[in-house]
């Protein structure tokens, strides 16, 4: 009996944080702090970020907007029209970067896909997203796409509840402690995890070291090895 497969994106199946790590970089040189460090302005960030995700969600505009609202706040220099307009713009080259798979990804898809169900199961801008994975060149891999505000407990029992599926049969693929691990196995789903060494600081969580609906794995291509 094949398995439905839900398997996050970012991180998972293409690089996605270092280059909002490259973008933050950049924000620092811009904004040029004669006294903070760069760790300060992070933790700043993380609070900022904290509050307007759970408004406006996940994304390179959201990031932007997030920056934008820190430059106000932390620049010693005030913050014109056209330092908004520069941090405005790193947003957009987050958003058009151009998708770099991970080692495995394609082969691996294309093994299970011909087993399983898959279903792309990640979060953020619809449109975003949507955008990546028609770039990355991995939809006609998925039977299902399904871009999510949360990743959370009650969006997976959601998503059970609308593909009718089964807590035994579905397994939750991804990188991601936070969204992608502890909330399957909170609601007696199966769980893959696949960690990447750049995943997003606010993304980490504690694994539970042994659970019996819990694999972890190296790589995304040893997935071949177990489905």
């Amino acid at each position: 009996m094949p398995f439905e497969l839900w398997i996050d994106a970012d991180d998972t199946l293409w690089e996605n944080n270092v280059f909002f790590e490259h973008a933050f970089d950049d924000f620092i040189d811009f904004l040029n702090h004669s006294t903070l460090t760069a760790r300060q302005v992070r933790d700043f960030l993380d609070e900022i970020e904290h509050m307007n995700n759970r408004v406006h969600g996940y994304g390179a505009h959201n990031f932007a907007r997030n920056l934008e609202q820190c430059f106000e706040r932390l620049s010693e220099r005030g913050a014109s029209v056209s330092d908004r307009a520069h941090i405005q713009r790193f947003g957009h080259k987050l958003a058009q970067h151009p998708i770099e798979l991970l080692e495995g990804v394609e082969d691996t898809l294309a093994y299970l896909a011909e087993r399983h169900v898959l279903l792309l199961c990640t979060k953020g801008d619809p449109i975003e997203q949507r955008g990546k994975l028609e770039r990355s060149g991995l939809v006609h891999f998925f039977h299902h796409v399904r871009i999510l505000r949360e990743k959370d407990a009650i969006a997976y029992r959601d998503l059970l509840v609308e593909r009718s599926a089964s807590l035994d049969q579905t397994w939750m693929i991804g990188n991601s402690p936070k969204s992608d691990i502890n909330p399957p196995l909170e609601i007696g789903m199966r769980a893959v995890y696949v960690p990447h060494p750049r995943t997003w600081h606010l993304e980490h969580q504690p694994v539970p070291r042994e659970h019996d609906r819990l694999l972890v794995l190296e790589r995304f291509a040893n997935l071949q090895d177990h489905f």
